[in-house]
């Protein structure tokens, strides 16, 4: 089996950018070239690797070679960073490396490391996932490293523990007077509307759980945006799950209440990334790391 590096770059260009014809804009080749390249690679290792459609995906098949071409990449970026030119006018290119990362942690706490990375030249493709579901990208060859719920190491990637997010029940002084008047009983939780994120969140029903032993389905909204979930419980739209990091502010402000003050659900968070002798990986593993250290509860 005779894989190119040419052959690969084109292959991840297709499912990064979604097409041939974006992918041959980024190399600045014609779309025939990349057309042929992606059938020269597939023609060397005699598999489908990418599902033609809009956007291109990736066959099963496509996940092993598109994980080998993202290291490969990565390994090549490694080698010229530690060779250097002492000739050089202008300093080393920046390095993408694709991660994902869960909404609550992108809109609290993450942002430092990602900004601290950067210095060191380094730029991220932030894929948003729930934790609980992004080690899948991992699997698919998508993203070299993530933050996740899932402590069992993808195969062929490291794991370290980055600390845990505590989320309280949480809603605004008018929702609780209106729905829950005598505080969170089973009756007054069937019927108060939650709002929930999307159709993966399950961070109010493994509450409702916790507190009722019973398979309670309230009124439910769903609002997919991180930035608008607060604001959403400051207004009343219903309660929901807020870790500490997002419900500060809204609390001294008195503009948000727990609505079971004494319950609390730990999310223990992991980062998992390809086992690679990077330093460019390590850089953002460590920032990641560092961030987690100083905002994230032990």
């Amino acid at each position: 089996m005779d894989l190119q590096f040419e052959q690969l770059r084109t292959f991840v260009a297709v499912i990064d950018h979604g097409s041939f014809e974006a992918a041959a804009r980024q190399l600045h080749v014609t779309p025939s070239a990349v057309s042929q390249r992606m059938k020269a690679l597939e023609t060397a290792v005699g598999r489908v690797l990418v599902e033609r459609g809009r956007p291109a995906g990736v066959t099963p098949s496509g996940e092993v070679v598109l994980r080998l071409a993202r290291q490969l990449a990565l390994l090549e970026t490694d080698v010229l960073d530690q060779l250097g030119d002492p000739a050089a006018d202008e300093p080393a290119e920046f390095t993408r490396i694709p991660v994902v990362v869960n909404g609550d942690s992108l809109n609290t706490w993450v942002l430092p490391a990602l900004a601290a990375a950067a210095r060191q030249r380094i730029c991220v493709d932030v894929y948003r996932e729930d934790q609980d579901h992004s080690v899948e990208l991992l699997r698919r060859g998508t993203v070299m490293a993530a933050v996740t719920s899932d402590s069992r190491p993808v195969q062929g990637c490291a794991v370290r523990p980055l600390g845990r997010m505590r989320y309280r029940p949480m809603a605004s002084p008018d929702y609780v007077r209106t729905w829950l008047p005598d505080g969170p009983t089973i009756e007054n939780l069937s019927r108060a509307p939650v709002l929930v994120f999307d159709r993966k969140d399950d961070l109010q029903h493994r509450y409702l759980r916790q507190r009722t032993r019973r398979p309670l389905d309230p009124p439910r909204s769903y609002l997919p945006s991180t930035g608008d979930f607060p604001e959403a419980i400051r207004l009343g739209l219903g309660w929901g799950m807020m870790p500490r990091q997002q419900s500060a502010r809204y609390e001294a402000a008195g503009t948000v209440v727990p609505i079971d003050p004494d319950a609390v659900l730990d999310v223990p968070l992991y980062w998992q990334q390809w086992r690679l002798d990077s330093r460019l990986l390590t850089v953002l593993a460590d920032a990641v790391a560092d961030a987690a250290a100083r905002s994230l509860d032990r």
